[in-house]
Formats: structure tokens, sequence, C-alpha cells
């Protein structure tokens, strides 16, 4: 099996160092929940001659999530719904495609927030059988049909990630370099000038220690600019 993707959630901040402290991170993104899936999982069921056929995946955001609902109805292009739920950079959204209001889209979104799950999105076909179900019946179906695909489901960890910009002197440069790996932060840019500007991104978690690292080895040398980074 391969490695596992991972799903990032980036969090731009601004620190204001004057005297080569760390001032107070600002601009943080909603918390986002802390897991998300590493493959996409399948179930299917039979309930009353209906056939739902559900499916759980990562999503990035909405517009992916609306180009896999469109794909499903071009697969199956006489079933009767197509409903899905979405949790992606902490928004949500439900789509009931025609079912009574409440039954199939909302129901699915519960059972993603109660996994603590962010950047999935769920689907369930349904196929009808010519027997009514019961706005009960299809809060249950819909709702199973979740629940079973994600029995199947390999959960990852959302890492959540901060873009750091500073002007440092060329004589860190080295140093700030050998120190990435240890922070497991990736250098974006570093541009030469009167000091070298650098931008990096590196997990939250590892963010407020690198940071006062930084600080300590250049003595009041590095400079964190007002202006916070744009994302790319």
């Amino acid at each position: 099996m391969g490695k596992a993707p991972r799903f990032y959630v980036y969090v731009y901040v601004n620190v204001n160092s004057g005297n080569g402290q760390s001032g107070s991170w600002r601009g943080y993104a909603p918390e986002p929940m802390p897991f998300t899936l590493s493959a996409p999982v399948h179930s299917e069921s039979v309930i009353k001659k209906s056939r739902f056929i559900g499916c759980v995946e990562p999503m990035a955001d909405r517009a992916a999530a609306l180009q896999r609902v469109a794909g499903l109805r071009m697969q199956h292009p006489t079933a009767t719904h197509v409903c899905w739920a979405l949790m992606a950079g902490g928004h949500s959204a439900a789509n009931d495609d025609g079912e009574p209001g409440g039954t199939a889209g909302r129901p699915m979104l519960e059972v993603l927030r109660h996994q603590e799950l962010d950047g999935v999105l769920a689907t369930v076909v349904r196929y009808y059988g010519g027997t009514p179900l019961g706005a009960g019946g299809l809060v249950r179906a819909y709702t199973d049909s979740v629940a079973q695909a994600l029995l199947q489901a390999h959960k990852v960890p959302v890492v959540r990630w901060r873009e750091l910009r500073c002007v440092l002197p060329y004589a860190l440069e080295g140093w700030l370099r050998r120190e990435l790996d240890a922070h497991d932060a990736v250098l974006l840019d570093a541009t030469h000038g009167d000091g070298v500007s650098v931008a990096l991104r590196l997990p939250e978690g590892n963010a407020d220690a690198f940071v006062a690292r930084l600080n300590d080895a250049g003595q009041g040398r590095v400079v964190w600019p007002l202006t916070p980074p744009h994302p790319d």
C-alpha cells in the first residue's frame, strides 16, 4: 500500500517582531475537523427494492465535490436521486436531490460531523424500487449508507500549516536551511537584497518553536514584516 496522502488547511499569519521577539499570531482560519480519509470507500444495500450506493471520499472543496456529483449523475443516468454531503475547510453543504427535505443530505452530513471529518464528500445514489420508505426510513437508509462505508475507511489526521515570512542576515541563511528538516518546514522562496527575505511553510504545531529558535539565533536581527502573507 502506498503512502496515504495528507490534506492541509493553510493558515496565514503575521508576526510583528521589531525587537527580535515573536509577536502575537493573527489571521487564524476556523479550527478544522481533525481527520480526513486516505482513500474512497463504498457501500451498497437494498431496502424494499430500492438500491442505495454509498461512497465517502477525500474532497478538497465544494467545486471539486460538484464535479464529482456531476460525474456520478453521468455514471448513473437512470438513478432516481444522487444525494450528497460535504465537509471541507470548516464549511459544510448538503443536498437532498429531490428526496423530502431533511431526509438525505442532512443526515449524511451529521454522520461526517459525528466522525469529526473534514475534506470529505459523502454521496449516495438511489435507484427507487417502487415502495416508499417514509421519512424515517429514508433517514435511516441514507445514514446507514454513509456509516457502513466509513466502517472500511482509514482516517488520517488533517495537518494545519502556517506560512511565515521574514528578513534575516546573510550569515543566518545557511543556519536556517539546515534547520528546515528538523521542523518539517519547506522553503518557498528566498530573495537576496539588503538581507535574505524568506518565505517558508511548516506544520502549525512546529511554528512557535521554530520562530523562537530563529529569533534566538538572530539576536534581534530577524525582521518580521507587518504585512501578512497572501496565498499564491
